[in-house]
């Protein structure tokens, strides 16, 4: 038996790190895998099943496993058993205990302790889930599974449903595995909610199970991300996608998408135990929610991203050579980004609307970005006016609209000269000496500013 479960573990690693492309392997180096085991050994567990007590069946093919995950060198285990100190009666719901934690090299100490175990008690499930948070040591990149071994349901007040989505919810653990030995069919939905469950209703599936469940939990699965034009074709791509995990909102991968050498988006790696939330970073943002996996089985992810392009120019000049304009979705104030003029940058198709920070402030709206279009926007080659004064002095600078005046900008009064960079037009400067204190004494002039000229404006 330990025989065949190794060769077993051997054909899972093999297809995962030797059959894909190079470009297509995972990081040389992957996540250490935790994997708790919480045994049941409560006072039920001592009950016959089929050719031995559960307890002897459950403990001899556990120990085969951990024979045989010993040699891999990224996964670590340890092992907590409820139903095993107090004797029934009286019931005690907090009879479960961290019997080996984890640690290099520990397969020896978990095989000892589970020779040696008795049911005695009651199954405090909750709570031995509840307690299991405190036994992985802080990690920042491992995955933490935990493995349930069970003859019963939760016979105490906990709630091993609202547990397991806690512990999920803090990102402690994934989704825990749930074998159920001999366990009536009926209790099905009970465990469900718990994590993935599986009944093992012959002891001949047991080992079967046991094995599947530790394929799935070292087992990395295969994904391609389709980030879909306006027609449906996967064509968009470069871009970066974060994957979160749903339930805990911690981000897990962050890969730069990519069309392969044969055209497709290329396959990535996912960890299939885990539900994702996936934000592609196009502008604006898209957001795929709730993505399963299926252990084993390559997965199609698709999101529709389809974009076009937008660039501003200016003819000439310097004057503009880092200026940086406001983009924003048409109708909504909210700053989607900051573009530099003369640089194309992609963007969802749609309408949208620009402000150019300069003088006088220009807003376009209404742009519409189109697939795989170029939009083009172009603005004049400003002038530069140089105000000469006299003393410093209180003076505001207009743009003439028809018989109105607009403000655009108040100048620096603790300077006697300042020159403005403007786009061409008709202005007029108002200004007024610090040391006169009398209205009478203003001076306003008109005056016009032509693409690439220069011109001085007296104010004395």
């Amino acid at each position: 038996m330990k025989k065949s479960i190794t060769y077993f573990l051997f054909l899972i690693f093999f297809s995962i790190f030797f059959n894909l492309p190079a470009q297509q392997r995972p990081e040389p180096d992957p996540p250490k895998t935790r994997i708790l085991f919480v045994f049941d050994a409560s006072q039920s567990m001592e009950g016959y099943w089929e050719s031995d007590k559960k307890i002897s069946i459950a403990r001899n093919l556990l120990i085969d496993i951990i024979d045989s995950l010993q040699h891999l060198d990224n996964i670590q285990m340890a092992l907590r058993v409820y139903g095993h100190q107090s004797p029934i009666p009286p019931q005690d719901c907090t009879d479960t205990k961290l019997e080996v934690p984890f640690g290099k090299r520990n397969a020896s100490k978990i095989r000892q302790k589970l020779r040696f175990i008795s049911p005695k008690g009651t199954t405090p499930i909750a709570y031995s889930l509840e307690q299991s948070e405190y036994d992985f040591p802080e990690c920042s990149d491992c995955r933490n599974i935990i493995i349930l071994i069970t003859d019963g349901i939760e016979a105490c007040d906990g709630d091993p449903c609202e547990v397991s989505q806690e512990l999920q919810r803090k990102g402690i653990a994934l989704k825990p595995f749930v074998i159920g030995i001999g366990i009536d069919p009926g209790f099905k939905k009970t465990f469900e909610c718990v994590g993935n469950y599986y009944n093992a209703a012959k002891e001949e599936k047991f080992e079967e199970i046991l094995n599947v469940v530790i394929s799935q939990a070292l087992n990395a699965t295969t994904a391609q991300v389709n980030l879909l034009d306006i027609d449906g074709n996967p064509t968009e791509t470069n871009v970066n996608m974060t994957f979160y995990d749903k339930y805990s909102g911690k981000m897990k991968h962050n890969y730069v998408h990519t069309i392969n050498h044969k055209g497709n988006p290329d396959t990535i790696i996912l960890d299939p135990l885990i539900t994702y939330r996936m934000k592609v970073h196009t502008i604006p943002p898209i957001e795929v929610d709730n993505i399963k996996l299926t252990p084993g089985k390559h997965t199609l992810i698709a999101a529709d991203a389809p974009q076009g392009f937008l660039i501003l120019k200016s003819k000439g000049g310097i004057q503009y050579r880092n200026l940086e304009f406001i983009v924003r979705k048409a109708g909504n104030m909210n700053t989607l980004n900051m573009q530099k003029i003369n640089v194309k940058q992609k963007y969802i198709i749609g309408h949208y609307s620009i402000e150019l920070p300069i003088l006088p402030r220009i807003i376009i709206d209404s742009i519409e970005i189109k697939q795989s279009h170029t939009t083009t926007i172009e603005i004049p080659r400003p002038g530069i006016v140089t105000l000469l004064m006299s003393s410093p002095g209180y003076s505001s600078l207009y743009v003439k609209k028809g018989n109105k005046l607009e403000w655009i900008y108040n100048n620096n009064n603790n300077v006697t000269n300042e020159s403005i960079t403007l786009q061409p037009g008709k202005y007029r400067v108002v200004y007024r000496s610090l040391n006169t204190k009398r209205a009478i004494y203003t001076i306003s002039k008109s005056f016009e500013i032509n693409s690439g000229s220069s011109i001085a404006i007296e104010l004395y």
